[in-house]
């Protein structure tokens, strides 16, 4: 059956789903999901503006992204302690290339890659088949959640994973805020945005500098970001590791919906055809960073990820590439370029640390790419 057939029905039968329901049928439906049926990366490390799929991320731009984020994380290690055995987690690891790079370039690093325990966070059958064949000859763990990862110290890096987790919508109207959700159209065919019947929401689930805003505005709010973000506070609190996580959004929570579905590079309407686009939502930096410190971890960003790049040496990397291969001199000058222009991905996109408390990271004071606040 047809996810929009699919959830036709459930709306008849239980009335209007959530944006966070609606979202994780688009994304995760066991047979119809957006992420269940393939790859939808793009060419793999295709270059100029060659590339297939429905968005390309960071990874595929460019080795220099992964080999130096590889690097960060083997001198957060360093910077631990040097435990082994050491987690090294992955949150969607798309097609894995970022962590291919990441091993690469770690392989400068004396006694790192024997200490590390590759943990792999991935729900989605056909990413994790397209992940063992890029990772060949690794010892790879791959797991549905954080949750079955084994007791110990731990490195995690999170590329554009939590964009892709769901969200609600709220909307303020004149009796205060009210959740925005997904029902039918007219012709009890089509999918249309409504509110919710029930009585406004509780304004406590509202960010503190948003609640005095205009009639009219929309916030999002991200419950299992949220969550995750508290969870990896909270065994940060306990066990010594460090988090790094990569995405596009705001600093500071912003009022305005940014939910998107892309499709083939393109935007396209969300309630239009589940299942087949991508669906993504400014990922709030702030409220992530918040949820981890109150649950005992320590915070440090967001940065552009341009600077974030530039001070962990991608100018110096993309010279060594291109002095090593003239040939493609003018391909790495664009990559560098797109990743780090403020025009590009260098602004838009945002690196957050997060890591253990003083007392079992003293040396992570602050992670290198991050100044202390």
């Amino acid at each position: 059956m047809p996810l929009i057939d699919e959830i036709v029905k459930r709306i008849e039968r239980q009335g209007p789903l959530s944006i966070a329901d609606y979202m994780a049928l688009c994304l995760t439906h066991p047979t119809e999901g957006y992420y269940m049926k393939g790859d939808p990366f793009g060419a793999p490390r295709a270059t100029g503006d060659d590339f297939g799929g429905d968005f390309v991320t960071a990874p595929e731009i460019s080795q220099m992204f992964g080999e130096l984020i590889g690097l960060w994380l083997a001198d957060c290690w360093l910077r631990l302690g040097s435990p082994s055995p050491c987690l090294l987690v992955e949150l969607g690891p798309g097609r894995g290339t970022l962590m291919a790079d990441v091993l690469r370039a770690c392989r400068a690093v004396p006694d790192f890659l024997e200490a590390a325990d590759i943990q792999l966070v991935e729900v989605s059958p056909s990413l994790r088949r397209i992940q063992r064949e890029n990772l060949p000859g690794q010892a790879v763990t791959w797991i549905d959640s954080l949750a079955e990862l084994p007791d110990a110290p731990f490195l995690l890096v999170a590329n554009e994973f939590f964009d892709a987790l769901a969200i609600r919508q709220f909307e303020k109207t004149a009796a205060g805020w009210a959740e925005r959700r997904v029902g039918l159209a007219e012709n009890g065919r089509s999918l249309a945005f409504g509110l919710a019947a029930a009585s406004p929401v509780n304004a406590a689930l509202i960010p503190d500098n948003l609640r005095s805003a205009e009639t009219g505005s929309i916030v999002e709010l991200c419950p299992a970001g949220l969550s995750l973000a508290a969870f990896l506070g909270a065994r940060l609190a306990h066990q010594p590791g460090a988090a790094l996580v990569i995405d596009y959004g705001a600093a500071e929570s912003q009022i305005g919906p940014t939910l998107q579905a892309l499709r083939q590079h393109r935007r396209q309407d969300v309630l239009q055809a589940p299942g087949q686009a991508d669906l993504t939502a400014h990922v709030d930096f702030h409220s992530l960073a918040a949820a981890a410190s109150a649950a005992g971890a320590r915070a440090f960003g967001p940065v552009d990820q341009g600077a974030f790049l530039q001070t962990l040496g991608i100018e110096t990397r993309a010279a060594h590439l291109a002095a090593a291969a003239p040939a493609q001199a003018a391909s790495i000058k664009a990559a560098r370029h797109r990743l780090v222009d403020p025009a590009e991905m260098g602004s838009l996109f945002k690196a957050l640390a997060l890591v253990s408390p003083v007392d079992l990271a003293p040396d992570l004071t602050p992670p290198a790419g991050f100044a202390v606040d």
